[in-house]
């Protein structure tokens, strides 16, 4: 390969010095002798300068067998998801082999990686190669691996599928067979990477798993047949799983299973954390609404302009109404969704509460099925309904003392439809306009992406909101 584009790709790409982009060089002049000697394709990879991604500098194909690649990836980038052995390597300067791969054209190979060092000893670069595996050939050297093995695995293995083992060498977890003497018998790759991670270089087959693993010695020497436990090992959490094979009185051998549950548990501690810490906030916004609801509760008892009090209470059954929202979370196990059904009948049976104040009897209903939406949309939901129903309560029944409002919702179609409806004087187009309507029409249309109407029904008024359950990109 041309050494001046791998000079460019370095000096464009990379952070690295002068003369450890020499040493990359010297290394891709004998790509493709390395290639033909392994009939395997081969490539030299170096960190970009942000660190997160790989970039191919040099490559080549080989003469003696068929190239996985159809086309050139010299210049590509490599991710860590597809390609995990490559970024171990570049980080640890650890050698990985025989690990799956999946290439940048979608083919899964085999794949062996080793570091390129620089000055100081500092890794610069890995040097893969990659090896088309064909199902025969997996097969066949799978078949000779386990046929060391005792005959209760080869029938295991073997048996059940025929020609196709039932446990393939490209799963995640380390699996290991040993013996009656625990001694290994069969490790797949990820066993054999797993042992290199722990320092034992010079791994051969028939050690003990435990001069390998010594804490699992306890788990071994447990009578049960199956045992499945998780253990701390090398600063890390594994689950691991013993299967024994054969007659309780005559063991065939014994699967031993590991799988790394480190990140899964880090993650879970995580959202622990994090919804502990939403949770939090809930309440404490919940608190701050109640005591500016005492203050306006405290200056109403000192005295206010008698055309002051309505628009006093107003704004305390707003804030009561958002309340209302936190103190649902609150009370669920939810960390942050509230039932539609437990909002909308908190607000409606506190706002006909307080008209029994003034000697009117209204009746309530509600209707819906069980429906959560996140605490975002509650609030702007929450201001609605008090909106609509505390416009029933006051406008509707001025000339009657008893009255029925009906609310109803509903999911259709990814979108929630609530329908407020009174039997009340009926709305009229030519009415003034209002704060309670302005602010209904401002949340459903800004906060809610959603529509409204309002209407004289055939005894009464009906008001309908509409919005999606889920709220389109912008």
């Amino acid at each position: 390969m041309n050494n001046t584009y791998v000079e460019e790709l370095c000096s464009l790409h990379t952070n690295l010095s002068e003369k450890d982009v020499d040493r990359i060089k010297e290394v891709a002049v004998n790509l493709p002798l390395i290639a033909d000697l392994n009939q395997a394709n081969v490539f030299v990879d170096c960190p970009t300068k942000e660190g997160k991604h790989a970039i191919v500098v040099a490559e080549a194909a080989p003469a003696t067998a068929k190239s996985v690649y159809q086309k050139s990836v010299a210049g590509k980038f490599a991710y860590e998801a597809f390609e995990p052995s490559v970024f171990y390597t570049l980080r640890t300067g650890k050698h990985m082999f025989l690990n799956r791969a999946l290439t940048q054209e979608g083919k899964t190979v085999e794949q062996s990686v080793v570091p390129i060092k620089g000055s100081r000893n500092r890794v610069i670069g890995a040097l893969i190669m990659e090896k088309d595996i064909s199902e025969k050939l997996q097969r066949q050297q799978k078949l000779e691996a386990l046929s060391e093995a005792t005959e209760t695995l080869s029938g295991i293995l073997i048996g059940i599928a025929e020609d196709r083992p039932i446990i393939p060498e490209v799963i995640e977890e380390s699996l290991f067979f040993i013996d009656h003497e625990n001694k290994i018998v069969y490790n797949n790759p990820s066993a054999t990477n797993l042992i290199h991670e722990i320092g034992l270089e010079e791994y051969r087959a028939g050690i003990e798993i435990t001069d390998c693993f010594p804490c699992i010695k306890d788990i071994l020497n447990e009578p049960e047949e199956l045992l499945v436990k998780e253990i701390k090992m090398m600063n890390k959490v594994f689950r691991i799983k013993k299967i024994k094979l054969g007659q309780p009185e005559r063991s065939n051998g014994t699967f031993v299973i590991l799988k790394d549950l480190t990140e899964l548990r880090e993650k879970e501690r995580e959202l622990v954390v994090k919804s502990v810490a939403i949770r939090e906030i809930h309440h404490r916004v919940k608190n701050n609404l109640q005591t500016v609801a005492s203050l306006l509760r405290l200056q109403m008892r000192r005295g206010l302009p008698e055309e002051s009090k309505v628009h006093f209470v107003e704004s305390l059954n707003r804030i009561a109404s958002i309340a209302s929202v936190y103190e649902i979370i609150l009370s669920s196990s939810s960390v942050d969704e509230v039932d539609i059904y437990s909002l909308i009948e908190k607000i409606g049976n506190m706002l006909v509460h307080e008209a029994e104040h003034e000697k009117k009897k209204i009746h309530i209903n509600y209707s819906g099925p069980q429906l959560l939406i996140d605490s975002n949309k509650a609030v702007s939901l929450s201001l609605v309904i008090n909106e609509l129903i505390q416009n029933c309560v006051k406008h509707a029944f001025k000339m009657e003392s008893e009255g029925q409002i009906d609310v109803r919702f509903q999911l259709k179609e990814n979108a929630i439809i609530v329908k407020v409806k009174d039997n009340g004087e009926g709305y009229s187009p030519n009415a003034k306009p209002s704060l309670g309507l302005d602010i209904v029409k401002m949340m459903i249309e800004h906060d809610l992406s959603g529509h409204f109407l309002i209407e004289k029904a055939e005894t009464g008024t009906i008001a309908t909101v509409q919005f999606p359950l889920e709220r389109k990109a912008e």
